[in-house]
């Protein structure tokens, strides 16, 4: 069995370490240096289980940029390229997944197309028509960052967009080289797999934001946020979990998968759906309003990151903050030790801890580290339980 995985993001690369543990895999990417990361078995993502698997697994795994040296008799192609919403148009940039199976066409190969991308309802009827084939389905991921592996060795769930014999055949590879026992598997048509991705996240996208505007009112009011959060969370329809207050949602999935669920009820009565892409807005302004109301001369935002233990920052809250911040002409200093470079977007990046600290009237801090505890006194924060 050889398997290609397209892509060694997150969910590329936590797939490509699970399945070759049994399997042969070639990983595909177009950036030489991760490339060779990965055949050195050191990790370019930040993610526990996947470094502790280079370090200690015999993995038959293969890194390549030839993408025809990894199709080439692959059982399953599998692609998970990323996807980035397109505001202007309102929908998914699939270039990069349409990219892959045009190659494979193109190959001409005995193969099934396993897409693990994020894409819009419809996208895999769109690819059957458009190309006139049938060996192609969608299986959605649903992995936290940094934890992408070990959500893999104990997925929530195996989701398969199709209902066949290559389907059963994807989920007993998934089940077959994960640890936990009695996953449960779901087989359903595409664009139901496809909506369980995009409604999947935005409820999470929900959760986030009800307690965010939860943690709002309590700030404005005056009222003890942890206290009303815990007892809010008793009720076991609620649950203690997913509840800490943030600066909004972010990251890879929920800020484009909300909006891409909204483009899709374009003609679909809602009022929901909206309002949570709006809520997030409305978050980062007011955590924007309650700096300002400070009246630093120097703001320090510490990590550009989501979360502890995380190296991604792609379109974290923070960065809708510091938006707010700029306007109103405030001077802005990053702390953030995955940037080498000195400047991030036109503003000045200081990786001397101490320095940073000491220049910085105000510290805003998404979630508390050790690091920072000795400045209680500039941080502002509205990270109550001190987790993710």
């Amino acid at each position: 069995m050889k398997i290609a995985v397209a892509g060694t993001g997150y969910v590329g690369l936590s797939l490509a370490t699970l399945l070759s543990q049994k399997y042969e895999v070639y990983a595909l990417d177009i950036i030489e240096e991760k490339v060779n990361m990965i055949n050195n078995r050191i990790s370019p993502i930040k993610d526990e289980y996947i470094e502790k698997f280079f370090k200690e697994k015999k993995l038959n795994l293969t890194a390549t940029l030839e993408y025809k040296e990894a199709f080439t008799n692959a059982n399953f192609v599998i692609i998970s390229t990323p996807t980035n919403y397109d505001a202007v148009n309102g929908y998914f940039d699939t270039s990069s997944v349409e990219d892959i199976i045009k190659k494979v066409i193109d190959m001409n190969i005995d193969t099934t197309i396993v897409i693990k991308s994020t894409i819009p309802i419809g996208f895999v009827d769109n690819m059957k028509k458009k190309y006139n084939i049938n060996n192609i389905m969608f299986s959605p991921e649903f992995l936290r960052e940094g934890k992408a592996l070990y959500d893999n060795l104990y997925p929530s769930r195996i989701i398969i967009g199709e209902k066949s014999k290559k389907a059963l055949e994807f989920a007993d590879l998934l089940k077959s080289t994960a640890l936990k026992e009695d996953i449960p598997v779901k087989f359903m048509d595409s664009k139901e797999a496809e909506s369980v991705k995009l409604f999947s996240n935005t409820f999470l996208a929900i959760r986030v934001s009800y307690f965010n505007e939860l943690d709002t009112y309590a700030e404005l009011k005056g009222l003890n946020t942890k206290d009303i959060i815990e007892g809010v969370c008793l009720d076991p329809r609620i649950g203690n979990y997913y509840n800490n207050p943030s600066f909004g949602y972010g990251g890879y999935c929920l800020p484009k998968d909300t909006k891409q669920l909204l483009a899709n009820y374009k003609d679909v009565p809602q009022n929901l759906i909206e309002a949570i892409v709006k809520s997030n807005d409305t978050r980062k302004s007011h955590i924007a309003e309650m700096v300002l109301k400070r009246k630093p001369k120097i703001v320090g935002i510490y990590r550009l990151t989501m979360k502890s233990n995380s190296d991604n920052f792609r379109d974290s809250a923070i960065q809708g903050v510091i938006e707010h911040l700029i306007s109103k002409n405030i001077k802005i200093i990053i702390y953030e030790p995955t940037l080498q470079e000195k400047e991030f977007n036109g503003l000045e990046v200081i990786n001397n801890l101490s320095l940073f600290k000491q220049k910085s009237n105000i510290i805003l801090a998404n979630r508390i580290d050790d690091d920072i505890n000795d400045v209680k006194e500039k941080i502002y924060t509205r990270d109550i339980f001190l987790t993710n």
